[in-house]
């Protein structure tokens, strides 16, 4: 069993959105995926009880049975873990980070955004794990911003995934629905967008 944290000190960066995303893809790829959901806020957990497809699986999960939960997961035959956080959580977050094969941090490219990067930096860091950078929200028309923030966060020692996600109504618009954009306008941008990450994320961890 694969696991994945995604992780940001900074609220509103959409981990929620991210993880999401990425498990549909994974379980339309034909891999037995669970969402963790590790915020308080439950919002994957409230997601996924106004979804119809049964699959993927979300579990609302107290921070104290986190590793009860991985061991759970590995046990029925999952495949795929994918562990949202809440931010402000430096000792949750850095549970998750240290039981993950990878840790993807979504940012968008405001300026409290790409200062806030530090601490998860930090946090990632002394978790020992590889991270990645997801660059979230951007303009659909801002290449030069997608530059400016890449140069921006450059300082942190982090790397960045090759797929950046924009600005799409879709990916709000999907959540309500209980579904995500890739089900929602299969053949829009936003849905283009994910696929694109997934590939990347799904060699990246079939290469560990």
């Amino acid at each position: 069993m694969k696991t994945v944290a995604i992780l940001s000190q900074k609220g509103g960066t959409g981990k929620t959105t991210l993880a999401l995303h990425l498990a549909v893809a994974a379980d339309k790829a034909g891999e037995t995926v669970m969402v963790v959901d590790l915020d308080p806020q439950a919002s994957a957990t409230a997601w996924k009880d106004i979804r119809k497809p049964e699959t993927p699986d979300v579990i609302s999960v107290a921070p104290g049975r986190f590793h009860k939960a991985l061991e759970a997961a590995q046990a029925a035959g999952v495949t795929l873990t994918l562990v949202d956080t809440a931010p402000h959580s430096q000792d949750v977050s850095y549970a998750a980070a240290k039981a993950a094969d990878l840790v993807l941090i979504p940012c968008r490219h405001g300026f409290l955004d790409v200062t806030a990067i530090g601490t998860t930096a930090q946090l990632v860091e002394s978790a020992g794990k590889p991270a990645f950078i997801v660059f979230n929200h951007l303009p659909p028309r801002g290449k030069n911003i997608l530059d400016d923030v890449t140069q921006a966060v450059a300082g942190y020692g982090l790397k960045t995934a090759p797929c950046a996600l924009h600005q799409r109504a879709s990916f709000g618009n999907a959540l309500t629905a209980g579904q995500t954009a890739q089900e929602f306008e299969p053949e829009g941008k936003a849905a283009q967008e994910i696929a694109a990450l997934h590939a990347w994320l799904r060699k990246l961890l079939k290469a560990k």
